[in-house]
């Protein structure tokens, strides 16, 4: 699946998409219907990148990905995100069977499933795989093309002197009183 680009933002519900930058901060739009833009300040907002995101497991970290990729390929039911903790601890040992049960609370596993149920329809949760091959194809073409050879530098010009400074008169003392 391909979340770059996709954030949450601390304080506000739902995902946004990054647009661009402007020296405000970021500059981000809703994924829902209302397509709302918004300028997130980087001094008192913080923002999460779904693509960077991991949960705690025992061995090592899950990355937030893998875990949507399990529950997409799950084949029992995806509990409410209303559903009592022990329900949704049931489900999250199937799809993320090496998570950390002290460290991942209920409400993180809520969050999960909410950000899985808004994405699944979106058309970027299914092309991940394509593009980021596509990406990484590109970059290992440039790499491996030949470096075309550069272009003959100019000659550097001598620094030419556009008014020539005036001579100091020289002055011979003279004696007075001679």
């Amino acid at each position: 699946m391909n979340l770059r680009g996709i954030v949450s933002v601390s304080g506000r519900p739902g995902l946004f998409k990054l647009i661009g930058q402007n020296k405000a901060g970021y500059v981000l739009e809703g994924l829902d219907e209302q397509k709302l833009k918004i300028v997130a300040n980087l001094s008192n907002t913080k923002l999460a990148s779904l693509e960077d995101i991991t949960i705690y497991g025992e061995d090592e970290e899950l990355k937030l990905t893998d875990v949507l990729a399990n529950i997409a390929a799950t084949k029992t039911a995806i509990p409410d995100v209303k559903a009592d903790g022990n329900t949704l601890r049931k489900f999250f040992e199937e799809v993320a069977p090496n998570h950390d049960q002290e460290k991942v609370y209920a409400s993180d596993m809520k969050k999960i499933l909410a950000w899985y149920n808004f994405l699944k329809d979106m058309p970027l949760f299914t092309e991940a795989a394509l593009v980021a091959e596509e990406d990484a194809a590109k970059v290992e073409d440039k790499v491996e093309a030949k470096p075309k050879a550069a272009p003959k530098a100019k000659a550097a010009k001598a620094p030419t002197a556009k008014t020539a400074a005036p001579a100091k008169k020289a002055t011979m003392p003279t004696k007075r009183g001679a």
